[in-house]
């Protein structure tokens, strides 16, 4: 077991690598760690006996106001398969020793795997880890819920078909109205923001800042893009999407509730899965559907949405904990979701 050199450019491009190998996801990559400037982040590697990466787990580690303790975030990781009894030992003694060092209390792990893979669950509980088998997505950091398309070695015009069709007639009446969406830089995050806001207080949800856009685009470099459709000269929705490992997805996305008739948001959708089919991406994420299963909550109509386009519910276990300090952590989990520091991303 050891930890990446962060200044050695060699190492972050065999890790990287890795990580595209096992088509890992971007909150895994030392670009995502760019972007959580507040946060610390380590990295533990484990290999095989060839010397080759088996087994990998960025970590970032947050510290809180005092009198808490820092806590250590394992975000959609550990890359590795949770079943080989080594590469998993290898990753939690890392994170134990991340622990010693930062005087973490805990440890929370989300990895993508899915919630009916019964001998992966049992793998982590078995080495230890706390499970909660069935957690809301409003208690949990990273969303369980998510909408996915499985694009790999399908054509745009096999695609477009497969959408039920009404969602095919309304991203051909965006173009026919004359709807534009195309990519940007930096030079419009302010135009995104604009609608970031309108879109906040519409819905009544928390939003980042437009200088955390702006480290996106930054850090990520190629993997990101801002996607802006516009009518008549007027900005009327825009997205933040992020390409690795094979996915493309849909990270964050805002509207303007003026000129809805003219379907902006269908058409920025299927922008952004062209740009995944030119890439030769296996999959694109349409992100979260909290709560697709009640269909009187505020948030089902995003999933109605994301239905439109034929896609399928990939439903993840949860999270894991791993606890260093058993009678701090019952105080201080009291003490966390009661300032709202649950969602630390």
């Amino acid at each position: 077991m050891e930890y990446l050199d962060f200044n050695n450019r060699a190492a972050i491009e065999e890790y990287e690598a890795f990580l595209s190998s096992r088509s890992a996801h971007f909150l895994q990559s030392t670009l995502w760690a760019g972007v959580k400037h507040r946060w610390r982040h380590e990295v533990i590697i484990s290999r095989d006996s060839h010397g080759s990466i088996r087994a990998s787990a960025l970590v970032l580690v947050k510290r809180f106001p005092p009198p808490f303790k820092p806590f250590l975030y394992c975000p959609r990781g550990p890359v590795c398969d949770v079943t080989d009894q080594e590469s998993l030992k290898d990753i939690l003694q890392g994170l134990e020793e991340l622990a010693g060092r930062y005087h973490a209390y805990s440890c929370k792990l989300d990895p993508p795997i899915d919630e009916t893979d019964s001998r992966a669950v049992y793998a982590l509980r078995n080495a230890g880890l706390r499970f909660t088998a069935w957690q809301p997505d409003d208690l949990t950091i990273q969303c369980r819920n998510n909408y996915v398309l499985d694009i790999g070695g399908r054509s745009e015009e096999e695609l477009l078909a497969s959408f039920k069709s009404k969602c095919r007639y309304n991203i051909r009446l965006a173009q026919r109205k004359g709807v534009t969406c195309k990519v940007y830089g930096k030079e419009r995050l302010a135009d995104f923001q604009r609608l970031m806001e309108e879109t906040k207080d519409r819905d009544g949800f928390d939003m980042r800042s437009e200088s955390y856009f702006a480290r996106m685009l930054d850090s990520l470099g190629e993997h990101c893009r801002l996607y802006l459709c516009e009518y008549q000269g007027q900005a009327l929705s825009g997205a933040i999407c992020v390409q690795y490992g094979g996915r493309t997805t849909y990270l964050y996305g805002a509207s303007t509730a003026a000129h809805r008739e003219v379907m902006p948001n269908y058409l920025m959708q299927w922008e952004m899965m062209r740009w995944a089919v030119e890439s030769g991406c296996h999959t694109y994420d349409f992100g979260g559907v909290p709560h697709w299963y009640d269909p009187d909550h505020p948030n089902n109509g995003v999933y109605r949405f994301k239905t439109g386009f034929n896609g399928r519910l990939e439903v993840y276990a949860g999270e894991f904990t791993q606890v260093y300090a058993h009678k701090y952590k019952a105080a201080v989990d009291r003490a966390l979701v009661w300032a709202g520091y649950h969602k630390l991303l």
